[in-house]
């Protein structure tokens, strides 16, 4: 099935919601979290804080502008895998398409310092992670027909949700993957 073309008002929309987050970003980075403005950042993307506003709920949304679509993301690589593809499958290939590419931004090690310096930031960072947990959790559960709290399906949310953090800094981040999902899918065996 096709999707509908996006309308000429939706890619403006999307547009300035970009130049937002992107303005937000760069300033951030530049400056601080603490000594950007939202006003700043409006002035920056060459909007009104009002339009800011329509866009991003606050000032820590600004520098998490994709949340909500990566939460969307990890829920449809369980719900929308293809048929015959194991959940663990689906989430390594998600993971592979989604996380690995961010590794290269040469951004990333200027946002995580931001974000780990900055408590604010930190807070909700810990919130976003909480909420993706529990809608992952639920999405595979759902998958297997168990409560959404099942430990199963809690842990394994969990552990897909820490790969990033576990493999950033590695030599192979793609390698670093593959080892995870291995040890997810076959069970831990003791280091040779």
């Amino acid at each position: 099935m096709t999707q509908p073309a996006v309308g000429r008002r939706e890619r403006k929309k999307a547009a300035t919601r970009q130049a937002i987050a992107d303005a937000a970003l760069r300033l951030f980075l530049a400056h601080g979290y603490d000594r950007v403005s939202v006003r700043d950042i409006a002035d920056a993307a060459d909007v009104s804080t009002t339009t800011l506003f329509k866009h991003f709920p606050g000032k820590e949304a600004l520098v998490f502008d994709r949340d909500d679509e990566r939460e969307a993301g990890l829920v449809a690589a369980v719900r929308e895998r293809p048929p015959g593809t194991d959940v663990l499958d689906a989430l390594r290939a998600h993971v592979h398409a989604t996380w690995l590419p961010l590794v290269t931004d040469p951004r990333l090690a200027g946002f995580t310092e931001l974000v780990n310096n900055t408590p604010a930031l930190r807070e909700y960072s810990a919130r976003m992670w909480r909420r993706r947990s529990d809608a992952l959790s639920a999405a595979i559960a759902e998958e297997f027909g168990v409560p959404r709290d099942h430990l199963a399906c809690v842990a394994l949310a969990r552990f897909v949700l820490e790969i990033p953090a576990l493999t950033r800094d590695r030599p192979d981040p793609a390698a670093a993957v593959d080892e995870i999902f291995d040890i997810l899918t076959n069970g831990w065996r003791p280091p040779v």
